[in-house]
C-alpha cells in the first residue's frame, strides 16, 4: 500500500463548510446567493486612485516586515477610536488580512497540547489554525437564549489547567452577536484569575448597530494579555486587497513578526498604500457610516422577513449576518440548505459549517443589495410554505 505524503494534521483538518457548499452552488445555473461574507460595495475611488498612483510611481519594493512606518502610525491612531493605545513602533503588525493574524497569533502563543477555547458558532478558520499550531481546540457553544454571547459561567466551566488562549470573535461571524461592556467585565476577572491570553478578532468593530463596539483590550488588566485583530476587508470594502492589522504587547507582536517575516516577508506594498489612504482620508468616517447605514437597513429587512415566515431569529447587533433557527422544519442545517438550493436555487450557509452547535441554524448574509435580499426572501418564503411553522 502506497504511503501518504500528506501531513496527518492536514489530513485530519476539516474542510471549509462554506467552500464545500459553494462548490455545489456555483455549478447550479441561475442560483442566487445570500451566503458570501463580502461587502457588495466597491473600494472607494480615492483609495483605488492612491494605489494606482503608487504603482505608476514605481512603489513596488518590499516594505518593512512589520508594515510601513506611515501605515503603522495611522493604524495606531485609528485604534484610539476604540480606546486602544498602542505604540506604532513595536506594538502594531500589518498582516495579509486578519486571517493571517489569527494564524500568527496562535502559532506565536500555542505549544503542542495547549488548550484553546474557541467560541462557537465561529469563523471557519479558527479550528484548523488551532490544529496547525499544535493546540487542542475546546468548543464553547453559545446559546440562543444568551443572544449568542459568551457568559462567565460558560467560560469558567471550560477552563482546565491546560487552557492557555481564548479566541474571542465579536462582533460575531456567523451570529451577528456582540459583547457589551458588562459582558466583557463579567469574563475579565476569570481570564486574569486563570492567566489566560485572549486573541480578540474585531474585524467587524465598525459594523455595530446602535451600540459602540467595546474591545476587551481596553479593560483594566487586559492590554497585557490580549492581541487585537482588525483590518480593512469589511468596513472599508477591501477584501481583495488582503490587508489586516494586529496590535498587542511588544513581546507577542515580535513573536508574530518572527513567523511573518519567514512565511510572508511583508504585506503587499500597493495594498498598504491603499490602506493608508483609507485611514487618512477626510471621507473615512462618512464612507464607513454610509455602508453601516445601508447594512442596517438590510439587517432590518432580513430580520423582519424571516420572522414573517415564522422562523425564530435573534436580532444581530453587529457584522452583516443573520442566523435564523430552522429547527421548526425538522431538518438539519445541511438538509435545509441543500433542499432550498434544489427547490428555489437560493444559496445560504449551513450553520454547522461554523461548528456542530450551529446545526439547526443557517447563516444568511446581508452584504447584498436590498433588491437581491427581497427576491431571495420571497423564494425562501415559498420554500417554507411546505412546513407548518406557526
Amino acid at each position: 500500500m502506497k504511503k501518504s505524503y500528506i501531513s496527518k494534521i492536514v489530513t485530519e483538518m476539516p474542510d471549509s463548510g462554506i467552500k464545500d457548499f459553494f462548490d455545489v452552488a456555483n455549478t447550479l445555473d441561475g442560483a442566487m446567493s445570500l451566503g458570501v461574507g463580502e461587502p457588495d460595495f466597491t473600494t472607494a475611488d480615492h483609495v483605488r486612485a492612491a494605489a494606482i498612483r503608487s504603482l505608476e510611481a514605481g512603489q513596488t519594493k518590499y516594505t518593512d516586515n512589520r508594515g510601513t512606518v506611515e501605515l503603522r502610525a495611522e493604524a495606531a491612531r485609528y485604534l484610539k477610536k476604540f480606546d486602544l493605545n498602542y505604540d506604532e513602533a513595536d506594538e502594531i503588525l500589518i498582516t495579509v488580512g486578519a486571517s493571517e493574524g489569527i494564524d500568527l497569533a496562535l502559532r506565536a502563543l500555542v505549544d503542542p497540547g495547549d488548550e484553546v477555547l474557541v467560541v462557537e458558532p465561529s469563523y471557519v478558520s479558527y479550528i484548523p489554525c488551532v490544529m496547525m499550531a499544535g493546540g487542542v481546540p475546546v468548543h464553547l457553544c453559545m446559546k440562543e437564549e444568551n443572544r449568542f454571547r459568551l457568559t462567565a459561567k460558560e467560560l469558567r466551566e471550560a477552563i482546565t489547567d491546560k487552557t492557555k488562549v481564548l479566541l474571542l470573535p465579536f462582533p460575531s461571524n456567523p451570529t451577528g452577536a456582540i459583547m457589551e461592556l458588562e459582558d466583557l467585565e463579567a469574563i475579565r476577572e476569570i481570564l486574569i484569575e486563570n492567566d489566560i491570553f485572549v486573541i480578540s478578532d474585531e474585524i467587524y468593530a465598525e459594523l455595530t448597530y446602535g451600540k459602540k463596539h467595546v474591545s476587551i483590550a481596553s479593560l483594566p488588566g487586559m492590554y497585557e494579555r490580549t492581541v487585537v485583530l482588525n483590518g480593512f476587508s469589511k468596513a472599508f470594502a477591501m477584501t481583495g486587497w488582503r490587508l489586516g492589522l494586529a496590535a498587542g504587547p511588544a513581546e507577542v507582536i515580535a513573536a508574530m513578526n518572527k513567523i511573518h517575516q519567514f512565511t510572508i516577508m511583508s504585506a503587499g506594498t500597493t495594498s498598504q498604500v491603499a490602506a493608508l489612504e483609507a485611514l487618512t482620508s477626510p471621507l473615512r468616517e462618512q464612507e464607513v457610516a454610509m455602508m453601516r447605514d445601508e447594512y442596517d437597513a438590510r439587517r432590518k429587512l432580513m430580520v423582519a422577513g424571516f420572522r414573517e415566515m415564522g422562523l425564530d431569529v435573534v436580532e444581530p447587533e453587529g457584522a452583516f449576518y443573520v442566523f435564523p433557527s430552522i429547527k421548526k422544519t425538522g431538518m438539519s442545517s445541511q438538509e435545509f440548505c441543500k433542499a432550498l438550493l434544489d427547490d428555489q436555487k437560493v444559496a445560504v450557509i449551513p450553520g454547522d459549517a461554523f461548528g456542530e452547535c450551529g446545526d439547526g441554524y443557517i447563516r444568511v448574509s446581508y452584504a447584498y443589495s436590498q433588491e437581491n435580499i427581497k427576491i431571495c426572501l420571497e423564494k425562501i418564503a415559498v420554500f417554507l410554505e411546505k412546513f407548518d411553522l406557526n
